[in-house]
């Protein structure tokens, strides 16, 4: 049974709730192409006619451990657990690469069901999955890494079914990697790891990791998840719990601009039509102490001005154990007006993705 739509005008702002749908989590673009999951399965939705009622198709699923099959049943222990698909990345053949607690998993157009490619043993697993217009797909690992260890991107040329090392950082050099994400306006690869010192980095790389340059290092501010290329550099928003977050912009000759405060770490961005966003999230830091999850937004022709017009309490529940309160945005290229977000561990919307229409 497709999941139902439900309409709502509630407005924040230039924002109109059009759509709110308990249990499913939004994860990839494709054009006007709407990925989003309900536990172990994955749905899509043709945006053309939207708002209305939305058709949701199947578009794979994945059979997890028959432990998983019980845990993610239920709300709470599917947050303990962090149970169901995390990452999603749309190739241009039609193929599916996601992310599921202990692997990376893939389809190809012609099959209903992902498989296992790769076993995950060091952390749970990546963050972000990155494809490029060539067909490629990378992602990096991630993982607490006290002893620091070398840290592998992992590179596939065949739609996720077989993977190979594209790139190594040796031994000290990060902690994890936390995000990658294709430019297409210099057709190179954005890398951002973490945690401390000289292991934050901002790096610039070719599509085929021949060359890989610093941008940024060395400090807190370039601790980053969350990046949206532009035609005027690189929008960021820093992602530390030892500082004041701020979002930046990186322009095309290199400058680095500090355009706004936000009030906790962000891991998530995008970019909708004439807009931009960025999200925070709720997590323990004697600094960002506001419980407020929060997404920022404005217009690229005048990156001075943000404001935020989307906002959600962190509920009870110990983010410990049942996840910091966070809103998630779908990855990949979105060519509708619509703003899609997934909250989880807030008051009211937990697990919930709601779909906005942006005004001008």
């Amino acid at each position: 049974m497709t999941p139902p739509s439900s309409p709502d005008q509630s407005t924040t702002g230039n924002l109109i709730r059009r759509a709110r749908l308990p249990g499913m989590r939004v994860l990839a673009w494709d054009g006007d192409l709407l990925y989003a999951s309900r536990r172990y399965r994955l749905f899509c939705a043709k945006m053309g006619n939207f708002p209305g009622v939305l058709h949701w198709q199947s578009a794979g699923e994945f059979h997890p451990p028959w432990s998983r099959r019980l845990s993610v049943a239920n709300r709470f222990t599917a947050r303990l657990m962090r149970d169901g698909l995390h990452a999603l990345a749309v190739l241009p053949s039609g193929a599916l690469v996601a992310a599921v607690p202990g692997a990376v998993i893939a389809r190809n157009a012609q099959d209903p069901e992902f498989r296992r490619t790769f076993t995950v043993t060091r952390g749970t697993r990546p963050l972000h999955i990155a494809a490029v217009p060539g067909g490629k797909v990378f992602w990096g690992e991630y993982w607490d890494n006290p002893s620091r260890q070398e840290v592998h991107i992992y590179a596939s040329a065949d739609g996720g079914l077989t993977w190979s090392v594209a790139h190594i950082f040796p031994k000290g050099a990060v902690r994890h990697v936390h995000n990658i994400v294709h430019d297409p306006w210099q057709n190179c690869l954005w890398v951002l790891t973490g945690d401390y010192g000289d292991e934050c980095r901002i790096l610039r790389a070719s599509c085929d990791f021949s060359s890989v340059e610093v941008a940024l290092q060395g400090n807190q501010q370039a601790r980053a998840v969350a990046a949206v290329p532009t035609e005027a550099g690189l929008y960021f928003a820093s992602d530390t719990p030892l500082e004041q977050n701020f979002i930046y912009l990186l322009d095309r000759k290199g400058a680095l601009s500090r355009l706004a405060p936000i009030n906790g770490s962000s891991i998530y961005g995008c970019r909708v039509s004439n807009r931009l966003f960025f999200s925070t999230m709720v997590e323990p830091s004697d600094v960002n102490r506001d419980r407020t999850v929060r997404v920022y937004g404005c217009r690229p022709d005048d990156p001075e001005h943000w404001d935020s017009p989307l906002s959600w309490q962190k509920d009870r529940w110990p983010m410990k154990f049942f996840q910091y309160g966070n809103a998630f945005f779908p990855g990949g290229n979105n060519s509708t007006p619509y703003l899609a977000v997934t909250t989880i561990a807030v008051q009211s919307d937990d697990l919930v993705t709601s779909i906005y229409s942006v005004g001008s």
